[in-house]
């Protein structure tokens, strides 16, 4: 869904991130066949097996452990703890890569008084990692992590978490998600919603709604 009337944002109080794919970049082909080959698999079959278990990873109830066997047991193959631990750490890097025209522009909306949050779904050991080496997390106002509420997008109760501690009402926040599943749950709960798909589409569509703050557009 756009947005695509002005009224529309003219109470927002608060803009709401999902963090991968949206404020972090994609894994590259290159991060991906890094990782299949640990497995001795295709890139294609490491991609088909990474969504399996991944919700109960990123909710807390699978350790990186256990979501890294159940995956070597998908793909048919043994593994040591070793090659355990270098998958968990390769995942976790290949998320790592931040979106420097994504980072700006949740800057500009803070400096702005704009209210501002992450709301994602991240495993423990990513979450970790965010909270250790992203200083840019010490200027949101809020963060909902999967891992650490024990609740997963598009439950409701993971909007609810954010939006308490925002304290704002749905109607005065705008989540920014690359998933229509997760959009479609926030618009039930009376949030407003844009689909990411990139910066200079982000930018149109709040441009489209009145949206006076907008994102930078990256160099041709």
């Amino acid at each position: 869904m756009s947005v695509n009337a002005r009224e529309k944002l003219f109470n927002l109080k608060a803009v709401i991130f999902d963090y991968g794919q949206v404020l972090c970049l994609a894994p590259t082909p290159e991060e991906i066949e890094g990782s299949a080959q640990v497995l001795d698999i295709s890139p294609e079959a490491f991609s088909a097996l990474w969504s399996r278990n991944r919700d109960e990873y990123d909710r807390g109830d699978l350790s990186a452990e256990t979501y890294w066997r159940k995956f070597a047991e998908a793909a048919g193959k043994s593994i040591d703890a070793g090659k355990l631990r270098e998958l968990a750490q390769r995942d976790v890097a290949m998320w790592s890569r931040t979106s420097p025209g994504m980072l700006g522009w949740l800057e500009s909306l803070s400096e702005s008084g704009m209210k501002t949050a992450i709301l994602s779904n991240m495993h423990a050991d990513m979450v970790q990692y965010a909270r250790q080496n992203f200083a840019w997390l010490d200027r949101v106002n809020w963060t909902t992590f999967s891992a650490e509420v024990r609740s997963i997008k598009p439950q409701p109760a993971i909007y609810e978490h954010c939006l308490q501690g925002l304290g704002v009402s749905p109607s005065e926040s705008l989540f920014i998600d690359d998933r229509e599943v997760n959009l479609a749950a926030a618009r039930a709960m009376g949030m407003h919603g844009i689909q990411f798909t990139s910066i200079p589409q982000l930018r149109n569509e709040l441009e489209v709604a009145g949206f006076p703050n907008l994102p930078t557009l990256p160099p041709d």
